[in-house]
């Protein structure tokens, strides 16, 4: 399954999505990672031209709640139906908003790598 990874907004740090991606790889998943600092309309443009069937946002910056509501607006602007999904630095009370915003599944600060990867496993047999 080929997943688009991606770092939306002004925030630097990617170690963590560079971890998810290598996770994902050995996975057996194809993976395409965007790369820092990109905003949510280079995203969707990208998933346009990619054709994954999942994205993943992580964000870090505290502006999680902004992004997605953007991700969304964006999603439906261009008529894609590609699930995306959201982790990084998400407070679990966050969690439901994020959903309600749109994203397929939150992933709150915490989560496993092996929990994420487990998730994706799961939902390539429901896209």
């Amino acid at each position: 399954m080929k997943i688009l990874l991606a770092k939306p907004g002004l925030d630097g740090h990617d170690v963590g999505v560079k971890v998810l991606a290598h996770a994902l790889k050995e996975a057996g998943h194809e993976v395409v990672y965007t790369g820092l600092r990109k905003s949510i309309e280079d995203i969707v443009a990208r998933a346009k031209k990619e054709n994954p069937a999942v994205i993943g946002l992580s964000i870090l910056s505290g502006t999680h709640q902004i992004l997605c509501e953007k991700m969304n607006e964006e999603m439906k602007k261009s008529s894609l139906q590609i699930p995306w999904i959201v982790g990084g630095n998400i407070p679990a009370e966050d969690v439901s908003s994020l959903e309600k915003s749109g994203a397929k599944k939150a992933f709150a600060t915490g989560t496993t790598i092996e929990t994420v990867v487990g998730y994706i496993k799961d939902l390539k047999g429901r896209i």
